[in-house]
């Protein structure tokens, strides 16, 4: 099954916002043109025929203002018509005004932000007055009929704080995605706020057992994604697909990368969209081939584990930018990631084959009287949205 065509346009790597664990800001980031936008409609009207999704990130997106969007928007849609665009944005939500969020409503974009949970949990880890800021912004946005998710960064102190988080989602009504803070490539001190792939594991499984408690009050989006991707066979997030090709970055000078995360490195750059490379252009790069190196490791050092269908190794950023883009190995988070895919496949057999008060059937079935939700559950939840 062929991944989804995915480009990601970052207009500045600047960010007004000071979180003490990001990675991929940058105060002195340029800011994208318009003539960088057209270039990059031209370079995409032959570079795939398949339908695409284009998300800004940053950074801050929001940074390059209004007027930015009320011309990108319609060019990106007129010119690549024939690739029905669909369109995502990533933002902390501080620079969104009324103004900018009918632009944004004309185009039906959904905006995915970040809050840490409760405001003095968000403030601790991304700078005071972060949390009253990004919910002014949220309130603009759902004002003028924009939907709004929140990813939660789960640092190495906040972990410490899981239920009050889970709580704080769970009574607000938010979804809840999660990311492990990693290690910042920025830091005199990379591992202060980082996640550790131990812990990681031990908070997928508490969030599975909050969310078959919770089940139908509130929906965790990352064990949605686990679920679907043991039951599938396959990888449903960009973290467990061989990404390589299918998703593309393209920076404020019209520099193309592998992903956003890469964004600002000059040793990951695959051409620029100037020049309108084809894929066998970018193919020739050396990004191209250390990616492709990356595939090839996984194939090879992880064939045994029975999850390297739907797993793939992890993030290639995650494994490949902390050793200077040498392939010594696949995504840190491995731990957590085989922690929590064992954990949902021991359960969904016992579900399915064992027995006890644990809920069983297929999707055809409904719910024994009494059960406890189960994996099924989920799954079943899923199916019916």
């Amino acid at each position: 099954m062929k991944s989804p065509f995915h480009i990601m346009i970052i207009p500045t790597l600047g960010c007004p916002s000071k979180c003490h664990y990001c990675w991929s800001s940058d105060e002195t980031s340029p800011k994208m043109s318009i003539e960088t936008v057209r270039e990059i409609t031209e370079w995409l009207k032959d570079y795939r025929s398949d339908q695409v999704t284009i998300t800004f990130h940053g950074g801050e997106p929001l940074l390059a203002g209004a007027e930015f969007y009320r011309q990108a928007l319609p060019l990106i849609s007129g010119e690549l018509a024939h690739l029905k665009p669909t369109f995502a944005l990533q933002s902390n939500l501080w620079l969104l005004t009324p103004e900018l969020a009918q632009v944004l409503a004309e185009y039906r974009i959904p905006i995915g932000s970040s809050i840490d949970g409760p405001e003095e949990i968000t403030d601790a880890q991304r700078g005071k007055g972060y949390f009253e800021k990004t919910m002014r912004g949220y309130e603009i946005a759902r004002a003028n009929g924009l939907e709004v998710r929140f990813i939660c960064t789960f640092t190495n102190r906040s972990v410490e704080e899981k239920e009050a988080i889970f709580n704080f989602f769970l009574e607000r009504g938010f979804p809840l995605k999660l990311h492990p803070a990693l290690p910042s490539l920025r830091s005199e001190d990379p591992k202060e706020w980082a996640l550790e792939p131990e812990e990681y594991g031990q908070l997928l499984v508490y969030l599975l057992d909050r969310y078959l408690e919770n089940l139908g009050r509130i929906e965790v989006m990352n064990i949605n994604d686990l679920c679907k991707c043991i039951f599938t066979r396959r990888g449903t997030v960009c973290t467990f697909v061989d990404c390589m090709g299918t998703t593309l970055a393209v920076g404020p000078d019209g520099s193309i990368y592998p992903c956003y995360r890469f964004i600002g490195m000059p040793e990951y750059v695959m051409g620029n969209v100037r020049d309108r490379p084809t894929q066998e252009d970018l193919a020739q790069s050396e990004a191209w081939k250390l990616m492709h190196a990356f595939k090839e490791y996984v194939d090879r050092e992880c064939a045994g584990c029975s999850h390297i269908k739907y797993c793939r190794g992890g993030c290639p950023y995650n494994a490949i930018a902390p050793t200077d883009g040498e392939v010594r190995g696949v995504d840190p988070h491995c731990i957590a990631y085989k922690r929590i895919f064992d954990e949902i496949t021991d359960r969904l057999n016992e579900e399915m084959y064992g027995s006890g008060d644990m809920e069983m059937g297929g999707f055809g079935f409904p719910p024994r009287k009494g059960a406890k939700p189960g994996i099924m559950s989920i799954l079943r939840t899923m199916a019916t949205k």
